[in-house]
């Protein structure tokens, strides 16, 4: 039998994180290639560290795609990291777009991952899985964006210190910050925060003090009306001071920050990373649709909660298997469920970008504040978080 009395703890870290740094380049870089060539194939990582960028993995594109002029050769995905790092406002001593080094590594696909994904090749002569693995989407009431409360809190808290900073609202804050959130849990539901921890970097002209009377609005700004908790239990820049930070303070990876990406611990998730990937990989599309499986099952009001679990084989098109979980709170057969949803998406992965048009340039966004419960933007970000086949779901039940 599930708790339903409990406390849990989600955390989120900002745009200047230094993973989330590379997470930023490492899709700013799939975006240029998705602009040059939809169907290209990206596998990009990103390292950060103290001013100096990294870049490395494969690319496949129109010939040739990287070294020719004006198209995404090094020059340009240099170009392409300097302006992310300045976007999210380093300026730093030990880390500044300007005078950051940065080498490029990236270089040509593996001919034998080609021919496994390629349709007409390998066992499967559709387009199969860029590789084996598990994907899990969730989706829950605790929300209006039918998302866990933690892990959301977490976001906005840091979201809204970051915009503040942008827009020079809040002179002194640094970009790097990390935040936390304990809910108590009554009978099931979020009922009130316990405790919250923020650490952002700063000026070094800035006490303690100083720093808590800048993040503590945003705080409550956030948190609905009655669930702040006691003052001894808001813990602002613990250590004392957070002067060096970002990539000059810890090194940074692409794709370190998956539980952050995701559902801050509330869900299953599967073994691979989100950013840095172009949608033929099924880490990143499959667990797109996951989420949106499970959304629009929540949202056609036939389950309070939802996972969903789906696997695939290198090389081959449809899911080894397809598994949903309703926590106990579902209003039809979970078998028949599965069936329905297979019928309404074609989970292959050519299927899966068709159905959710996800070979555009619409990644970069995602990399800092959650890959879920985003809005669907006009350009067709996010739209794996759009409710279109809720509707479709009832019906068949």
């Amino acid at each position: 039998m599930s708790k339903t009395n409990y406390l849990f703890t989600s955390e989120s870290v900002s745009e200047g994180h230094p993973d989330k740094v590379c997470d930023r380049i490492s899709d700013a870089v799939v975006d240029a290639f998705l602009t040059a060539d939809p169907e290209a194939r990206v596998a990009c990582e990103t390292l950060c560290t103290t001013n100096r960028i990294v870049l490395a993995g494969e690319v496949r594109g129109p010939e040739p795609l990287v070294g020719a002029d004006g198209a995404v050769n090094r020059e340009r995905m240099e170009e392409i990291a300097r302006d992310c790092v300045k976007d999210i406002g380093y300026e730093q001593d030990g880390f500044h777009w300007q005078n950051a080094d940065v080498e490029v590594y990236l270089h040509g696909q593996s001919p034998d991952i080609a021919q496994g994904v390629d349709a007409g090749s390998g066992v499967d002569t559709n387009e199969g899985a860029g590789d084996q693995g598990i994907m899990f989407g969730y989706a829950c009431r605790e929300t209006d964006i039918l998302m866990p409360a933690p892990i959301y809190f977490s976001h906005e808290i840091l979201r809204s210190m970051a915009e503040a900073r942008h827009s020079g609202t809040d002179v002194g804050l640094g970009p790097d910050s990390k935040s936390q959130v304990t809910l108590q849990y009554v009978d099931g539901k979020p009922v009130r925060a316990t405790s919250v921890v923020v650490s952002t970097q700063h000026a070094a002209n800035l006490s303690r003090d100083d720093v808590a009377a800048i993040v503590m609005p945003h705080i409550e700004h956030v948190l609905p009306d009655g669930w702040m908790p006691g003052a001894d239990d808001i813990y602002i820049n613990p250590t004392g001071k957070f002067v060096v930070g970002g990539p000059d303070g810890d090194c940074g990876l692409t794709g370190r920050k998956i539980i952050v990406d995701t559902y801050g611990g509330a869900a299953p998730h599967g073994g691979g990373a989100f950013s840095g990937k172009d949608p033929t990989k099924v880490d990143r599309s499959a667990a797109y649709v996951s989420r949106y499986l499970a959304k629009n099952v929540v949202a056609a009001g036939i389950a309070d909660k939802c996972t969903i679990q789906l696997s695939y084989a290198i090389g081959i098109s449809k899911p080894l298997s397809v598994y949903v979980d309703t926590h106990g709170t579902g209003q039809v057969d979970e078998d028949k469920l599965a069936q329905v949803l297979q019928d309404l998406v074609d989970l292959s992965p050519r299927g899966i970008r068709t159905h959710l048009k996800l070979n555009r340039p619409i990644y970069a966004r995602t990399a800092a504040y959650g890959h879920f419960g985003r809005q669907p933007d006009g350009d067709g970000g996010f739209s794996w978080e759009k409710t279109d086949i809720a509707d479709a779901i009832k019906k068949a039940f």
